[in-house]
């Protein structure tokens, strides 16, 4: 049995990130994911301004723009032809890195202030006590053998179909919509500027970014069904995500979306040249479906962070903003647990709906009118003749008014 003050269940940015601020703060951190690193990880690969601003006041924003290529603004087209393209204002700017690489350098950080990595460790339940059914830790599965692992605080952090969540009720997957992402990156693509790419389609949407090293990310995202005759048995490290827990889901499934992503820019009008000499370099990675409705940040000992305490399908590409914040505040809540020892699931719970709850809700009227034909042809017709609207929400989108509020403060953040 080994014991922490605090215990991080996956190592993502979301758990990272709180792993830093409790390590710094002097707590003791142990960090635990079942993947090792690094990991690839289907996303958009992009950090908005106020994503990259989170980390400035971190300190390490500079460290991910060593391994970035800038990104100064959005581009969002319609089904219609219709392109509006604005850059974000003040001169601020996002980044586009590939995930596995933020993911490590964000770990990396965690570890040298302080905290405990451990790698190749799956959770496979909570550990529960006392009158009110406390979290007190995990049971969980490393080489075969099984361990326990207990904290005085615990946040999970491990994704969208999180363990902890699931199995003490706190999350589910949304029943509408089912969307699905799809991604791959592609080498050789032309037409690529400093700015992040949405196109808004009738079926969905497809985002475009520019990485490092000449790389296109692709995300393709549809609302299918589930696959045809249920899921079938595979290792856990090659499955997707289906239903309201974590399933299996075999190659019957995974075959027909095999080309996808090549197929849905070959068949575009806007995309289908600029891919025409374009070669994907890596295979094709699924994730779904996306929506995940969480019904509260935790429960007594447990505190939910990142994706785990609820994921909103991120068209308008902030879900790393999300995760960054999510981190933030996970870990000011386990503060306040270790130094009063009453649960905080409740404050941290009242404090991301006073961060987020705007987001959300553009995020989920955006999400509406993608999955209505008729609503996407009715705002490709109305951004024909006034771009207000999308110019707006790509300054929502990237976050602007978080950017300049900690980019105001950063001197004294960081004296």
């Amino acid at each position: 049995m080994i014991r922490s003050d605090v215990l991080v269940v996956g190592a993502g940015p979301a758990g990272s990130i709180a792993a830093l601020v409790l390590a710094r703060a002097g707590v003791g951190v142990r960090v635990i994911d079942r993947a090792r690193f690094p990991r690839d990880k289907l996303c958009g690969d992009t950090l908005n301004p106020g994503a990259l601003a989170m980390l400035d006041r971190l300190g390490i924003g500079a460290r991910v723009r060593e391994r970035a290529i800038p990104v100064e603004g959005m581009i969002v087209t319609g089904p219609r032809g219709t392109t509006v393209s604005a850059a974000y204002p003040d001169g601020l700017r996002g980044v586009a890195v590939k995930r596995a690489d933020l993911d490590l350098l964000l770990i990396a950080e965690a570890t040298a202030a302080g905290a405990c990595f451990e790698q190749g460790i799956a959770v496979r339940a909570p550990l529960m006590e006392g009158d009110d059914r406390s979290v007190r830790g995990v049971l969980a599965r490393s080489s075969g053998a099984e361990t326990e692992l207990r904290a005085r605080v615990v946040i999970a952090a491990d994704g969208r179909a999180s363990r902890l969540a699931s199995a003490l009720g706190l999350s589910r997957f949304a029943f509408s919509p089912r969307r699905w992402a799809f991604g791959a990156y592609f080498q050789g693509v032309t037409g690529q500027t400093a700015r992040g790419e949405m196109h808004v389609r009738r079926d969905g949407y497809i985002g475009v970014a520019p990485l490092p090293c000449g790389l296109t990310n692709v995300c393709v995202v549809r609302e299918i069904g589930p696959p045809e005759g249920g899921p079938h048995e595979e290792p856990e490290s090659d499955a997707l995500e289906l239903g309201h827990g974590r399933e299996n889901v075999g190659a019957a499934f995974r075959r027909p979306y095999r080309g996808i992503v090549a197929n849905a820019v070959a068949a575009d009008p806007l995309l289908r040249d600029r891919f025409a000499n374009a070669r994907q370099v890596a295979s094709v990675t699924t994730l779904g479906p996306l929506a995940i409705d969480s019904r509260g940040a935790g429960c007594p000992g447990l505190l939910l962070a990142g994706d785990a305490a609820g994921f909103i399908d991120p068209m308008t590409g902030d879900g790393l903003r999300f995760a960054l914040r999510g981190g933030m505040l996970a870990a000011e809540a386990a503060l306040r647990e270790l130094e009063t020892d009453q649960p905080a699931w409740r404050w941290l719970d009242a404090r991301r709906a006073d961060e987020f709850s705007r987001k959300w809700r553009i995020n989920r009227v955006l999400r509406r009118l993608v999955g209505s034909p008729a609503g996407v042809d009715l705002a490709a017709r109305l951004a024909a003749h006034w771009d207000a609207p999308v110019r707006y929400l790509i300054g929502v989108a990237g976050d602007i008014s978080i950017a300049q509020h900690v980019n105001s403060q950063l001197p004294t953040l960081l004296r």
